[in-house]
């Protein structure tokens, strides 16, 4: 099991802390990497293990300045050859970095400076996505954008007139001045505007690599210098025609489509990073003499009081001390209905106080909270890579290799027929080719889907989950707790000739509700406003039942058999009771008075979520660790007529391996604890939010609300997600096939390669942004959605 990195002892190597820097903070800390060895600060972002007789450590972090799937593998190659890095894993479209290294033979510090010396820098996600880090990069992306876009128009203006002129028409020395103008008016956006390209370019060509943004430089830097040489020689071997509003026009797209990628990737991942900054960072605590400090939330200890103000999350899983507690706990259920939370009853982190200032015992802080295990499923999720981005991300390298050599080829080709054109035609091929689109594809459309189902409280622990469960065939349902209730119902009551089923419940309540037993506590609601009686003095007896004095002398026992002194065959043989069914019993002096029937009680969305299920052509099966007539009871009413019972662990395993044997792909719904091992072995798996944490861990989805429609949701939208994966990868192989000829016959000049390429990498990301109305997209009729465009 995991566990954090301890705030006073560390597994790190001596010396590796910096004493102090928690306090400083981060934000205030830049090109000190010391910082990240702070086992205080640690405890954010890393996860202690011990694995075959060594510790372990594993860290989500940010990469800040990716750009593209060609930055992930620099940095991915420049920690692969670093000592004591077991595996680093970079996530294109969300930028974030696990990383599992050895704290025996490295600090974190030393894995920062090697990737900073290829020119990116890593940043805990607290920090990256910190208000003023958003702020600052948004606004160094406008100003760029700005620049670009004004000096675009200002070129564009002094342009226009060889456009609409004839030969001879305008003055050589306007024209000349004219193209002066141009060149002074491009310099800002080569310098300025384009330094994110010529700077990522420059990292990938001193890496031995070639990146996304090695064509896109070389097309600018060319456009540049050729039209320089025809300015300053007008006469010259480089011909008399200048693209100054090629090259703004184009840097201007670029800059446009990245900053729209740039705002929609973070709306797409804005489900994990919403989620991450809910916490407060300062926290009122409690001291003993009842006055109040402000300390960091790292700070807080089990055991503190502390005051949540209106509109703050709580820091950490507690108990509440004021009277009541209005609290959004959408974070568990994925429904915004608050609910009331009164003296004594648990409160999550995570979860809004709605009403005025509520006092609350924490019991759970920091890595131990049900928020920290929700943070750790999703950041597991937005770091992991699809079967299918892999693919193009392994695609992405050789083709840029082919764009240069498709270019350079184009060129010469031209050369020999049009030297003026040779080169616009190479620049175009160089832009129009860039494969932004191809490796945006996948990653955009299954983070899209994830953060819609994270806004309706199921979490993706494996984006790899979307392609498996598009494409199962089979849903293996276990009963207790899954399609049953987490709580036991009275289905029947028997009773002693002469005795009602009210009055039986009505003497049974006086006992039953001195016991908190999930049995005492289905009599108590069954009984309701049937029972009218005084407090009795109950004696409860564990693992058998009550026993109590009635106001009239009797004595009144309710339980097992055993404890009422009957013999359970017997009532059995006299119909008194049911066989294999589970009941509690109630005698008095005179013996035997009633049995209580108890049932789980199916679950009221059960039948709709199956029923829906089957409508998807999915065979819904039953495997259950249950007796069989236990299950069959479950089963019959909801139409399944496979069902597996009476099987251990290992028998539910070894079920689940012959059903894959014969060629099924299976999805597993579960919730207990001895479910974990079939969950894992699942082709994609369920876990609900009420079952064990432990599960949790072995599923690839957790439904929050523990409703199992969700589930039915939660595969349509992954057949949706899927047919827009497919749909992205057809556009922007589609767009290639027809840009590539075009640009090569000389039809599509530099700025109409650049605005199609920005346009296409748009397209892909929009249309995946339909999937995180996560309800929308997902219940289209499969004709409707397969027939959609493309483009969003």
């Amino acid at each position: 099991m995991a566990e954090s990195v301890p705030s006073s002892t560390s597994t790190l190597p001596p010396g590796a802390g910096t004493p102090g820097a928690g306090h400083r903070g981060l934000l205030e800390v830049h090109d000190d990497f010391r910082v990240l060895d702070d086992p205080l600060e640690q405890r954010d972002f890393t996860e202690v293990r011990e694995e075959g007789g060594r510790t372990v450590c594993e860290s989500t972090l940010v990469v800040q300045g990716m750009y593209c799937a060609a930055c992930a593998d620099t940095v991915e190659a420049a920690l692969a050859g670093h000592g004591g890095v077991l595996e680093a894993q970079v996530h294109a479209a969300t930028r974030r970095l696990t990383l599992r290294w050895d704290p025996a033979r490295t600090r974190l510090s030393e894995l920062a400076e090697a990737v900073g010396r290829v020119g990116y820098r890593l940043l805990p996600m607290q920090q990256a996505f910190a208000v003023s880090e958003r702020t600052r990069e948004t606004r160094r992306a406008l100003w760029r954008l700005f620049v670009a876009g004004f000096c675009m128009m200002q070129v564009m203006m002094y342009t226009w007139p060889e456009y609409v002129t004839e030969p001879g028409q305008v003055p050589p020395d306007l024209l000349q001045l004219l193209r002066w103008a141009s060149w002074v008016l491009s310099l800002p956006v080569l310098l300025f505007a384009s330094g994110p390209f010529f700077g990522s370019a420059w990292r990938d060509l001193r890496q031995g690599r070639i990146g996304m943004d090695v064509p896109v430089s070389l097309g600018i830097l060319i456009t540049f210098v050729v039209s320089t040489l025809a300015t300053f020689d007008p006469t010259g071997p480089w011909g008399h025609d200048i693209w100054y509003d090629s090259l703004t026009m184009f840097v201007f797209f670029l800059l446009g489509g990245r900053y729209l990628e740039h705002k929609l990737r973070d709306r797409t991942a804005g489900a994990l990073d919403a989620l991450m900054n809910r916490l407060p960072e300062v926290v009122q605590r409690e001291r003993p003499d009842g006055t109040l400090e402000a300390v960091s939330l790292k700070r807080l200890q089990a055991g503190d009081v502390v005051h949540v103000q209106a509109g703050q999350a709580f820091p950490g899983d507690g108990e509440v001390l004021s009277e009541a507690a209005t609290v959004d706990e959408a974070l568990l259920t994925g429904e915004s209905h608050p609910v009331t939370r009164r003296r004594g009853e648990a409160v999550v982190a995570g979860s809004h106080n709605l009403g005025g200032t509520v006092r609350v015992r924490l019991q759970r802080v920091g890595r131990e909270t049900r928020f920290a295990q929700i943070v750790a499923l999703m950041e597991q999720a937005s770091t992991d890579k699809p079967r299918l981005a892999r693919l193009a991300d392994r695609i992405a390298a050789p083709f840029l290799v082919a764009v240069l050599l498709a270019a350079g080829l184009a060129g010469l080709y031209w050369w020999q027929f049009d030297p003026s054109r040779a080169l616009a035609v190479a620049v175009a091929v160089l832009i129009v080719t860039c494969p932004c689109a191809l490796s945006l594809a996948t990653p955009a459309a299954m983070l899209a889907a994830a953060g819609g189902l994270a806004r309706r409280g199921i979490l993706t622990r494996r984006l790899q989950a979307f392609e498996a469960l598009a494409a199962v065939d089979t849903v293996v349902f276990d009963k207790t707790g899954t399609l049953t209730q987490d709580r036991v119902v009275v289905r029947d009551v028997l009773t002693r000739p002469g005795v009602t089923r009210a009055q039986a419940l009505a003497a049974a309540w006086p006992l039953a509700r001195a016991s908190l037993h999930p049995v005492s506590r289905a009599l108590v609601a069954a009984a309701g406003a049937e029972a009218d009686a005084p407090a009795w003095e109950v004696r409860e007896t564990p693992g058998r039942g009550l026993t109590a004095q009635g106001p009239d002398g009797r004595t009144w026992r309710l339980g097992s058999a055993a404890h009422c002194g009957l013999d359970e065959a017997a009532l059995i043989a006299a119909g008194r009771a049911p066989a294999d069914v589970p009941c509690a019993y109630l005698c008095d002096e005179q013996g035997w008075l009633a049995t209580f029937v108890l049932d789980e009680g199916v679950r009221p969305e059960a039948r709709e979520a199956i029923e829906r299920l089957r409508a998807l052509g999915l065979e819904v099966r039953l495997l259950s660790g249950d007796r069989l007539g236990a299950a069959q009871r479950v089963a019959r009413p909801l139409g399944i007529e496979h069902v597996v019972a009476g099987a251990s662990p290992e028998d539910k395993l070894a079920t689940l391996h012959r059903w894959q044997a014969e060629g099924r792909r299976v999805a597993m719904v579960g919730d207990g604890l001895n479910d974990g091992p079939v969950l894992a072995a699942a082709d994609v798996s369920f876990a609900l939010g009420h079952g064990a944490p432990l599960t949790q861990t072995r599923a690839d989805l957790v439904v929050q609300s523990g409703r199992l429609t969700d589930i039915v949701r939660t595969v349509e939208l992954a057949r949706a997600t899927l047919r827009v994966v497919r749909q992205n990868l057809a556009w922007a192989a589609g767009y290639n096939a027809l840009a590539v000829p075009l640009a090569v016959a000389g039809f599509m000049p530099p700025w109409a390669a650049g605005l199609g390429m920005a346009a296409s990498s748009l397209l892909v990301i929009g249309n995946a942004l339909r999937l995180g109305r996560a309800g929308t997209v997902a219940t289209l009729p499969a004709s409707a959605a397969a027939s959609a465009p493309a483009p969003a």
